[in-house]
């Protein structure tokens, strides 16, 4: 099948930030990946995000991302875009990673902030523009503060929309703020795409104007997880949301992808919760707690 191409809004609707399933020894599961994309692409989802933070993008390699890669796009045969994590804190190298992508498997770059080295607001700036003038591919921007020690403020974002429109398409919008949701609509024209990056307040940030979320919980409950975005007006959407609610604790109680390995694992979607150190996995006592909501979220139907 031909690629999907990029529209206006291309990154609305459902993104699924794929986990990275490893077996007990550290190497890559590729048929656990190839299990959990057919579930999430039978789920509805809008496309696939490979290698963000829920993908343990620091701990793996070049060139297990791109084995990864070709392994999910023949699973998908070009019917779901694919979006890869791309980021990184120095630039001068993250633009030469850009120049040595399989472009031809790829709907577009997720790129979070530089990290650690926490950078101006003007530095944020030359950074994406590098970035946008250094791929073909639409950029989505990954704000998390929390994780980067640095945010990217709507000024910058919007700067950058304004000198890169047909780069700078979406940002992933991981802050917690329902006001930084707000503001970021307000300064963008409205085919600026600003996604949930927090599956917990995703259904807030629907009402308030956002066109999409790239969600953890996606690779567990991907029916119910659309249509918190899809119907998020509807009672039912509401209902799953607030049904939905512990488990999204619970995901992220002990860190991400720890909680969302773990869970999977629990409903036989991967075959081990491994992960690459310094991340663990979760404690005994919270795996119970997960094996209880699986339970009573089972008995809902959750899908």
């Amino acid at each position: 099948m031909d690629k999907p191409t990029c529209s206006k809004t291309f990154f609305s609707g459902l993104g699924v930030a794929l986990v990275t399933p490893f077996l007990q020894d550290g190497s890559l599961d590729f048929q656990s990946l190839e299990t959990l994309v057919r579930h999430t692409i039978r789920g509805g989802v809008d496309f696939l995000v490979l290698f963000g933070t829920t993908g343990e993008s620091p701990t793996v390699s070049i060139e297990e991302r791109k084995e990864a890669l070709y392994r999910v796009h023949k699973v998908t045969e070009g019917s779901v875009p694919i979006v890869l994590g791309v980021g990184g804190n120095d630039t001068r190298l993250l633009v030469e990673r850009l120049h040595n992508l399989p472009n031809e498997l790829l709907a577009g770059i997720l790129s979070v902030t530089p990290y650690y080295n926490k950078p101006s607001q003007e530095g944020l700036y030359r950074h994406f523009a590098l970035v946008a003038e250094n791929t073909p591919l639409p950029v989505i921007l990954y704000n998390i503060k929390g994780r980067t020690g640095v945010d990217l403020c709507p000024e910058t974002v919007q700067r950058l929309r304004q000198d890169y429109p047909q780069k700078i398409v979406a940002i992933k919008e991981a802050s917690g703020s329902l006001e930084r949701v707000v503001e970021l609509i307000q300064s963008n024209d409205e085919d600026f795409t600003i996604l949930s990056g927090d599956d917990g307040l995703t259904h807030e940030f629907m009402r308030a104007g956002a066109k999409g979320a790239i969600s953890v919980v996606a690779n567990i409950y991907p029916q119910w997880a659309k249509s918190i975005i899809a119907d998020y007006t509807s009672p039912e959407a509401q209902y799953r949301d607030l049904a939905l609610a512990q488990c999204y604790q619970q995901l992220f109680a002990e860190g991400n992808p720890s909680g969302i390995k773990s869970w999977l694992h629990l409903m036989g979607y991967i075959s081990t919760p491994t992960l690459r150190l310094p991340l663990v996995n979760v404690s005994d006592a919270l795996c119970e707690e997960m094996k209880s909501s699986i339970q009573r979220l089972q008995t809902l139907g959750a899908c």
